[in-house]
């Protein structure tokens, strides 16, 4: 039987950005905002994922150790394209300085994440190596043999479990070798962006849960993301697949299956982020929180709902 590294929790992924700020600008939550919203999801949630050790993460850290909250914290590196890939369809090839400054920026992102974890060893639970950076439509791909580099950097300085954030389909082949390094695999699975109806979409993520963890018995497999959108332009999403009662629908029976399972699921996400995407307000990347940009709960969450 496979030896659970990591407990099931109440899990979710946070990123605090508010209109007007981003990673981007450099215009990041304050301790006061990121308190506010900790606040509002520690009733609910136990764990919490954040995507970067940037300032915004110290921010958070700073926040649960400084005000007592009973939040653990898988932690992560953001790191970008180290080679190009054609197959992005939003860009994903860029000269080769800006490729080797990449590389050296990534190192440090990595630094970083040893740091933070050094400094705040109780509350984080686990570190990841990055974020969607090997699937077939990544802008910020790197390769298997770099990654397997990072995850033995990471395994070398921290005593905590290492992991790698990933869509469930790399997992199945590419990502072996990785997988051979990592304490705990973290895939995501999103039925939406795949087409699937509200009626599939339960079926489906079990499904590429089973696929990855038949290819790996011997290894613990979570759910870094999972989650359905409530508004899309009809890019990517159609239109008639989204709203706050699928929303709803999906997050009651993941919420179920997971508890039912006992399987680590970090639903993506708690707060909606209107930062993210194209300057089109029904950008599918920008709605797929619980609550709201503004941190009202949509209807998944009212308690009347």
């Amino acid at each position: 039987m496979t030896t659970k590294i990591l407990p099931f929790s109440k899990a979710i992924c946070y990123s605090g950005y508010r209109d007007g700020q981003s990673p981007e600008s450099g215009e990041i939550p304050s301790y006061q905002q990121v308190r506010q919203d900790l606040v509002i999801l520690q009733g609910q949630w136990q764990s919490l994922r954040l995507y970067a050790s940037d300032a915004h993460s110290e921010t958070v850290l700073a926040v649960i150790k400084n005000e007592g909250m009973a939040f653990d914290v898988m932690l992560g590196a953001y790191i970008t394209a180290e080679v190009d890939n054609p197959e992005c369809p939003w860009g994903g090839v860029y000269p080769p300085e800006q490729l080797l400054a990449n590389k050296a920026d990534n190192k440090l992102q990595i630094q970083r994440l040893i740091d933070l974890t050094n400094a705040y060893p109780d509350i984080v639970s686990s570190v990841s190596i990055g974020n969607e950076a090997s699937v077939s439509w990544t802008d910020h791909m790197v390769t298997t043999e770099s990654l397997v580099r990072y995850a033995r950097l990471l395994k070398q300085a921290v005593s905590h479990p290492v992991t790698f954030c990933e869509n469930y389909v790399p997992w199945l082949d590419k990502l072996k070798p990785l997988a051979e390094e990592l304490d705990v695999i973290s895939i995501h699975t999103y039925p939406v962006w795949e087409y699937k109806t509200i009626e599939e979409g339960m079926a489906y993520t079990i499904e590429n849960y089973n696929a990855v963890a038949q290819a790996y018995p011997d290894k613990q497999i979570i759910i870094t993301e999972a989650g359905w959108a409530t508004k899309t332009n009809g890019q990517g999403i159609d239109s008639h697949n989204v709203n706050q009662q699928l929303q709803k629908r999906y997050y009651q029976e993941l919420m179920a299956w997971a508890e039912k399972e006992q399987v680590l699921v970090y639903y993506f996400e708690a707060f909606d982020e209107n930062w993210k995407g194209s300057d089109d307000p029904l950008e599918p990347e920008k709605h797929w929180g619980l609550y709201r940009a503004d941190r009202t709960p949509k209807l998944a969450l009212r308690a009347s709902a």
